[in-house]
């Protein structure tokens, strides 16, 4: 029967079925997104208010009182499109790997276009649209606000006893603020990683990390603002005293001076002079975004903070599953030490982990630091490479540096204890829809395009697919960074699956101008010993994910709800009566904030727990076709995959490598000169190359180049 099941859904019949109702799924996502983007245009407006009352009048009841109204209008809409979005992309993974591959809609293709703006950085036309038209719901709220509230500024003055002007600038602080609610509101969407909605979007998390940025210096801005309006307006109207006050039943101001001096730390540290520097600093305080949170509910109240809070339910259900997968160590099998400081990791993977190429993974080693996770690209292709996951890391910093020294001869560690999370990338590729496909790296920056090429090997010589050509501009600094090309071909893999490409690298060494005459250098190959522990790289949530992540959303807020009202309606109703005016808002913030993550930790838990039990049946399988031994046991086989290279790697590659000293690739020339219908260009690397390069596709002097950046440089 399942048999039977898999043939009708990879029938042309199935999968249009498939298609059919991804298609429905789609239209209900985007309907409820302008429902809910609508509902943010008009929250200033007086209409707005005049709706809101009568929602809130009809769902006001004894078990959720005030607060429903807001989870009904602000909360449910981005959890329904969170389940529906992960539906969605489940139903997708039916579609077939071709189709997948394939995909490189030409439609928007002006809008594409890649863009160099100063403090934005490379931007699509789209992007850039977006960013203005949120500017200008910012800008329009501001207005909305700034015209409903003064017009009440001498009613106000009355009631308080102020000046009209001072009356004002109480409600200008008060205006800022509800502008700043705005931008919280999506400030965690682009940072919850394994999301199912930034993929709807086509966009992944390393590039949404850009968003979140602009949205954090826009949120604090706007935040500060808010304080010192409201600093300087005690002042000015003698109340001194406003500054210590916490309110049990109103606004607590000791809660928001707090949030606001959290945020503050957090803030000053994300400015790149200082993130670059100092990047340990940057880390540690960045975890001050949960003492910012919890004092932002205290200052305004559980109830009014479910406005802010579907993205940062979804954030806590991400990080709280990443966590989970960060408690397992996993098994390094073995270690390839290149001659210019860089580290090529082999860890075990299972073959139900499937990821993209150009995905990402974030990598603990506990012995160096135990709170600190670094991104690197993965090299390998899930496909070619269904046991082995691999990544490049190049020693640039001390965290790397250490890592380096401790695998370096002449004794290198027997084990490493490592902790992953993810991989982290695209749900689909479309390399295969290009005739031209040119990559340009700087240094390290080869890591995506070799996890590409890998792929590509795999789509001609298992799927008999015809590929592109490809040209790989790589740019060096010395001559032992060439070594970097020799991992163009998997550890335990043949250089003669490279001949099955059309493939073209165009090495540049900048800083020598002629090969060094000395003895050329080894790679290293080191084997490790996994201990019992450890396990191969698994799916967190199993080959079914994404309906697994829609049952923990669904069924953790649905729980909360359930034990919310039950506690309302028989433990706070009974000494308020929803008047909001006896029960104390930081009592009722801290059980409702303490239930929220109980609920998250249950279902999460349960499902990574159930889906760990199947890993586990399916790693032992594995380590009973290995023998359950590592690749190589004995010590003195340690090195005997070393291998001599070449100052220029010849012997695997010369065919398809040229090397030119002392120079810099003449990017605009290289592509300007291809003529193919379809050119992909994908550049990674310093931020004046991907600058460069983006500058050439989008100066309109070939309508044939597509842009792509791939950049951890935040």
């Amino acid at each position: 029967m399942q048999a039977m099941a898999v043939k009708r859904l990879a029938s042309p019949h199935g999968y249009g079925g498939v298609k059919l109702i991804r298609s429905a799924i789609m239209g209900l996502i985007v309907g409820i997104s302008l429902g809910y983007m609508m509902m943010w245009v008009v929250t200033g407006a007086r209409i707005y208010r005049t709706w809101y009352m009568k929602i809130r009048a009809k769902t006001n009841s004894t078990y959720f009182g005030w607060t429903g109204v807001r989870i009904l209008i602000y909360t449910f809409p981005i959890l329904l499109i969170a389940v529906l979005g992960s539906v969605y992309l489940h139903l997708g993974k039916k579609a077939s790997y071709n189709k997948h591959m394939e995909r490189n809609s030409t439609q928007f293709g002006a809008w594409k276009r890649p863009m160099v703006i100063k403090g934005l950085g490379i931007v699509s036309g789209i992007e850039l649209a977006i960013f203005t038209m949120f500017i200008a719901l910012l800008v329009w709220c501001f207005s909305a606000y700034m015209h409903l509230f003064f017009s009440e500024a001498a009613h106000r003055a009355v009631e308080t006893g102020d000046k009209i002007w001072e009356a004002k600038l109480d409600m200008a602080g008060l205006i800022l603020g509800l502008v700043g609610n705005v931008c919280l509101a999506f400030l965690f969407f682009p940072v919850t990683r394994g999301s199912s909605l930034l993929p709807l979007f086509g966009l992944t998390s390393e590039a949404s990390i850009k968003y979140h940025i602009w949205l954090g210096h826009i949120t604090m801005f706007l935040f500060t603002f808010h304080g010192i309006l409201y600093i300087i307006y005690w002042v000015v109207t003698n109340r001194f005293s406003k500054m210590l006050e916490w309110s049990s039943i109103s606004v607590s101001n000791v809660a928001g001076e707090v949030s606001l001096l959290c945020g503050l730390l957090l803030w000053v540290t994300t400015y790149p002079s200082i993130r670059q520097k100092m990047f340990e600093l940057f880390f540690y305080t960045h975890y001050l975004y949960i003492l910012f949170m919890v004092f932002y509910i205290f200052h305004l109240g559980f109830s009014y903070s479910f406005t802010i809070l579907p993205g940062f339910y979804l954030f806590l259900v991400d990080r709280y599953l990443r966590f989970l997968q960060s408690r397992q160590g996993v098994a390094l099998l073995a270690a390839r030490i290149l001659p210019c400081q860089t580290l090529e990791l082999n860890f075990s993977k299972s073959p139900a982990l499937s990821y993209s190429p150009t995905s990402m993974i974030f990598i603990n080693v506990p012995s160096i630091s135990k709170l600190q996770w670094h991104p690197f690209t993965i090299s390998s292709s899930s496909n070619l490479d269904p046991d082995r996951l691999s990544v490049i890391i190049k020693n640039e910093g001390s965290w790397t540096k250490k890592l380096y020294q401790m695998l370096s001869p002449p004794s290198p560690v027997d084990h490493l204890n490592v902790s992953v999370e993810g991989p982290y990338g695209p749900v689909s590729t479309h390399f295969l829809g290009h005739g031209v496909l040119v990559m340009v790296s700087g240094g390290s920056g080869i890591a995506p395009f070799i996890s590409i090429i890998r792929e590509l090997i795999f789509a001609s010589t298992t799927l008999k697919r015809k590929t592109p050509r490809i040209l790989l501009i790589s740019a060096f600094k010395y001559s032992s960074d060439l070594t970097m090309l020799e991992l163009l071909t998997p550890i335990a893999g043949n250089p003669s699956e490279l001949s099955k490409l059309e493939l073209q690298v165009e090495a540049y060494v900048t800083r020598e101008r002629e090969p060094p005459p000395e003895k050329p250098k080894t790679l290293q190959t080191i084997w490790f010993k996994p201990a019992a522990t450890d396990a191969p790289i698994s799916p967190t949530l199993g080959q079914n994910g994404w309906l697994w992540l829609a049952a923990i959303i669904s069924s953790s807020f649905v729980i909360f709800l359930l034990i919310m009202g039950i506690l309302t309606r028989y433990y706070i109703y009974p000494i308020d009566h929803n008047t909001y005016k006896i029960y104390p808002h930081s009592s009722q913030a801290t059980l409702s904030m303490l239930l929220m993550c109980i609920t998250i930790a249950m279902a999460a838990t349960a499902a990574f727990l159930w889906n760990k039990k199947q890993n586990a049946m399916e790693a032992k399988q594995i380590r009973n076709n290995e023998g359950g031994a590592a690749p190589v046991e004995s010590s003195n086989l340690r090195f005997g995959n070393d291998r001599e290279l070449e100052s220029q790697p010849q012997q695997s590659l010369s065919k398809s490598i040229k090397v030119n000293y002392n120079g810099r690739p003449e990017l605009k020339r290289i592509l300007l000169q291809l003529k193919e219908p379809r050119v992909g260009v994908l550049v990674c690397g310093p931020k004046e190359m991907r600058h460069d390069v983006a500058a050439i596709c989008s100066s309109g002097l070939a309508d044939n180049l597509h842009f792509e950046s791939i950049s951890f440089n935040w």
